[in-house]
Parts: C-alpha cells; sequence; structure tokens
C-alpha cells in the first residue's frame, strides 16, 4: 500500500509542474518568428537599397563610356578630313541642338550627326551639349557636356577629349 500512495503522490505533484511550465511556455514559438520575420526584412530591406545604389552606379557609369565613344568617333571623322579640321570648319562652340548647325556641308553633316547622337545616348536634354575646337596645327579638342543627376551623379558631368590629328 504505501507504495502505491507514493506513486500517487508523484504523479498528482509532477503534473502541475509540466501545466505551470508550458503555460509559460505558450507564445514562445509566435514570438521566435516574429524576430525572425523582421531580422530578414531589415536584411531584405538593406539588400534593396545596394541593388538601387548599384543600377545608378551602371547607369552612370554606362553615361561616361558613351561619352568617351562619342569623343572618338568625332576625333576619328576629323582625322578622316583632317585638311577640313586644320581649315577650322569643325570648330564650334558649345552647341547644344543639332538644329543649331546651319551648314549642310560634310563638316555640318558630321556635327550634326554628333550632336544627335549625343542626344540619343547621353539624354535628350538642353544640358547635353557639345563643343569641338581645333588649330592650325592640328590639335583638336572634343568636350561633351550631359547631365548626370537621373543616374546618381552630381549634375552636369564633362568630358574633354584632346588629340594631335
Amino acid at each position: 500500500m504505501p507504495d502505491t500512495v507514493k506513486t500517487a503522490v508523484t504523479h498528482a505533484t509532477s503534473r502541475p509542474l509540466r501545466r505551470s511550465f508550458f503555460a509559460r511556455e505558450r507564445g514562445v514559438g509566435l514570438i521566435e518568428v516574429l524576430v525572425a520575420v523582421l531580422v530578414l526584412s531589415l536584411g531584405l530591406l538593406g539588400m534593396a537599397g545596394l541593388q538601387a545604389n548599384a543600377l545608378k552606379a551602371n547607369q552612370s557609369s554606362y553615361g561616361r563610356s558613351q561619352a568617351v565613344m562619342l569623343s572618338y568617333y568625332m576625333l576619328d571623322v576629323l582625322r578622316a578630313d583632317r585638311v577640313g579640321a586644320i581649315a577650322l570648319n569643325y570648330n564650334m562652340p558649345s552647341t547644344c541642338s543639332p538644329d543649331a548647325v546651319a551648314t549642310a556641308d560634310l563638316s555640318g553633316n558630321s556635327r550634326k550627326h554628333w550632336l544627335q547622337s549625343m542626344r540619343n545616348t547621353l539624354g535628350d536634354t538642353d544640358d547635353t551639349c557639345g563643343a569641338i575646337s581645333c588649330d592650325a596645327a592640328g590639335v583638336c579638342t572634343v568636350t561633351i557636356v550631359w547631365d548626370d543627376s537621373r543616374a546618381g551623379g552630381l549634375g552636369n558631368q564633362t568630358f574633354t577629349t584632346s588629340s594631335r590629328l
């Protein structure tokens, strides 16, 4: 008889302990899930911010590489018509509109096409401009200005290339 009483007492005292332990643990899994979701969402927001900055930097780099190619394009045109370049036929102050080029000869058509190409690749805005300056010795300078603010840049960017023909 004493063994059965002892067993009954043991079970009776262990049940309230189990109930109070499980009662205290209710909702802990839900809190852990909420904390994990919070940490995950902060990480994803950080990754989205990094992606946005990378896209801006990539667009700005694309604009600079297009400016390099356009300046080399005009220098190649000047080399192809060296006589006209030395005669200062290609000289042009900072011009933003292809319609500002009035002549219909080779130099005028080349400058007009160059300005239109700049507007097509660097942005069709009034801030996309180009200038050409050659001297009688055959040293030419090509300058390109464009607005880089939409790509996260600091506004107007200027790229200048000088070369002897």
